[in-house]
């Protein structure tokens, strides 16, 4: 199924287009604030919670099943605790020495075909499709746009990793660190307090342009709290640049991976 095209106006960003950054660069480090959106007004709009997940999940093995993953007409949200990932690429902070449970791979892969980097780039974890709930079902993605907020402070990240299937709450070292959270992969994370916002059929690619990341969600942010910018003229006038500045999502992209556990 083809779901439905998003027009985004970010200037200069060329979010579908391979050469937006070169394959081998990362992305610009993660900053405390990175849009003008503020948290309370992003936890405004999801305060009330409508499921669209068939059961709950668990934020640990072990631990009650009572997270619902919610859902509006634009995203999909849940709120949770913040484990660690620190799968994927191995640096000085996340490798088999710092992490018990450390992976070399991730579910979805740089546009260069290696892993993502875990120290560099932020990201979250969804489940495993399951008969919980399906995020493919919602326009969700490898690479869609997602804004996780933690006390006043709010991060744009991506999907970048898949998880067991009952459990949710998860995100990057890197998505971990710019919140202001613990992000050793052994004892650190958050406890509670942690709001996931994945935007549907919006995503970026190349999956590690960070700064597309940012941009996007920053305007899809504004959109969803109904602070559109103040100058429409571009988004009036969004058909000869189109190839330019579209957030797309496609169930046969072949970005999009196999679920694993990562």
């Amino acid at each position: 199924m083809r779901v439905q095209t998003l027009t985004l106006a970010v200037a200069g960003a060329a979010l579908l287009a391979p050469t937006a950054l070169p394959a081998a660069v990362h992305p610009n480090e993660p900053v405390r604030y990175e849009g003008g959106v503020r948290a309370s007004d992003l936890l405004a709009k999801v305060r009330d919670c409508a499921p669209v997940s068939n059961g709950h999940y668990r934020s640990d093995a072990g631990a009650p099943a009572d997270i619902p993953v919610c859902g509006t007409d634009d995203v999909v949200f849940w709120k949770a605790d913040m484990d660690i990932d620190c799968d994927g690429q191995a640096g000085p902070r996340c490798n088999g020495r710092t992490d018990p449970y450390f992976a070399d791979s991730t579910a979805y892969q740089q546009s260069d075909g290696r892993y993502l980097d875990p120290e560099r780039l932020p990201f979250i974890v969804v489940p495993m499709a399951s008969g919980i709930w399906n995020y493919r079902d919602h326009g969700i993605r490898g690479g869609s746009v997602a804004a996780v907020i933690y006390k006043d402070r709010v991060q744009y990240a991506v999907v970048g990793d898949t998880g067991p299937q009952d459990i949710i709450g998860e995100a990057s070292y890197a998505a971990a660190a710019a919140l202001g959270i613990n992000p050793d992969p052994h004892g650190g994370g958050a406890a509670s307090g942690v709001t996931y916002i994945v935007f549907k059929n919006a995503r970026v690619s190349p999956i590690e342009n960070h700064t597309a990341a940012v941009e996007a969600g920053e305007q899809l942010a504004r959109r969803f709290v109904g602070q559109e910018a103040e100058s429409t003229e571009s988004t009036e006038n969004t058909d000869s640049a189109e190839s330019d500045a579209t957030v797309a999502g496609d169930s046969t992209d072949s970005s999009d991976s196999t679920d694993s556990t990562g």
